[in-house]
């Protein structure tokens, strides 16, 4: 059996040995934007697991930035001998490719962690100013954020460009520019939370113009040997939102740039939407944003079993597959994916007399 989920994938000077992707989880350990012991362990672990590319969460490219008070940053000379050193680290004892996301939350900042309650901080909780695209706040009871002047585009420009230059010199492969999940460029990018007047707001070509100043930036600021994506949206899931034929031309747009690849998800922008969750839900956009692009184009959206990634990468769907919350719960499920699909894949040796070929019991 040939699979095509094991095949090497080529995103612009990057060479991966699988499609398989683990796509960036939030962790909410960092402390002042640094990574922690937590970020050894938890990195080190998914760097173990087979997949072709581990991308490392969500990190606020200023200390605004941050969803939360406890999320990674890469804004400070701190943050980045942390996360440099964790990094070194994990790649002492593992080849695994790596990506950083570097985002910006805008209005959906300043917030408390999910697993205690995540909504808005209070003054004397240390809550701090957001920003978006207009002042209008992500839901009620939460931060009315500033609506940018051209000053805090051209310091947010920066901050994107000094955390891409951080990242190059910590050694990642790859960076992924965060404008989905309802974060700032997601902001700028729908209709539903722009409302200027200027040239970042109305059409649709205006809509797009700050996130594709901020690529074009990092593009500009790194080597040419690193590779540089873009996580997009698919869709607002609410009427008048953003949806996949803006996300067509916002990926073409990138194309052009030197996009080397998109993933494409969606909702996170409006509390309004009302999202059909269930398996490969979010496939068909990044399906019908491949019809748009020749670059590579990556699918998310309950993806939990071998076969099914396969389906979606040999029919044509989408190029590669990131998978996440399954990851947390089966750090090792591109080996079980290898064993399913009948694929050769690179075990560590310290693990090899657990592969299917030296331990007949091996698990299904």
């Amino acid at each position: 059996m040939s699979s095509k989920l094991f095949e090497p994938l080529n995103i612009g000077p990057l060479t991966l040995p699988n499609r398989i992707a683990i796509a960036p989880m939030c962790q909410y350990s960092a402390v002042d934007g640094n990574a922690t012991n937590w970020h050894i362990i938890h990195l080190g672990s998914l760097a173990l697991s087979g997949a072709g590319l581990v991308t490392v969460e969500a990190t606020g490219v200023e200390a605004a930035g941050r969803i939360t008070p406890n999320c990674l940053g890469l804004y400070s000379d701190d943050n980045e001998r942390a996360l440099g050193d964790v990094m070194e680290r994990v790649r002492s004892q593992s080849k695994a490719k790596f990506a950083i996301q570097l985002g910006h939350a805008g209005r959906k900042g300043s917030t408390h962690t999910p697993w205690n309650g995540g909504g808005a901080l209070k003054p004397e909780e240390g809550a701090w100013t957001t920003y978006s695209a207009s002042a209008q706040a992500f839901t009620e009871g939460w931060h009315v954020p500033v609506a940018m002047t051209e000053a805090d585009l051209d310091r947010v420009e920066q901050a994107f460009v000094d955390a891409a230059k951080r990242a190059a010199r910590i050694g990642f492969d790859a960076i992924e520019v965060h404008s989905a999940h309802g974060y700032l460029l997601h902001q700028f990018l729908s209709p539903l939370s722009n409302q200027r007047t200027d040239q970042y707001g109305g059409s649709l070509e205006n809509r797009l113009r700050f996130p594709l100043r901020i690529f074009d930036a990092i593009r500009k600021a790194v080597p040419a040997s690193m590779a540089v994506g873009a996580r997009i949206t698919g869709s607002d899931w609410v009427e008048g939102g953003f949806d996949a034929e803006q996300a067509k031309v916002y990926a073409a747009e990138l194309e052009k740039r030197g996009c080397a690849f998109v993933d494409v998800t969606s909702g996170g922008l409006d509390s309004r939407q009302k999202i059909a969750v269930g398996p490969n839900y979010q496939v068909g956009f990044a399906e019908q944003v491949k019809q748009a692009v020749k670059m590579p184009v990556r699918a998310v959206g309950l993806i939990t079993s071998p076969r099914q990634a396969e389906e979606i990468v040999a029919t044509g769907k989408a190029d590669w597959v990131a998978i996440a919350r399954v990851m947390l719960a089966d750090p090792r499920w591109p080996w079980r994916a290898a064993k399913a699909l009948e694929a050769e894949l690179v075990w560590p040796l310290q693990y090899q007399r657990a592969t299917p070929a030296f331990w007949p019991n091996w698990p299904e």
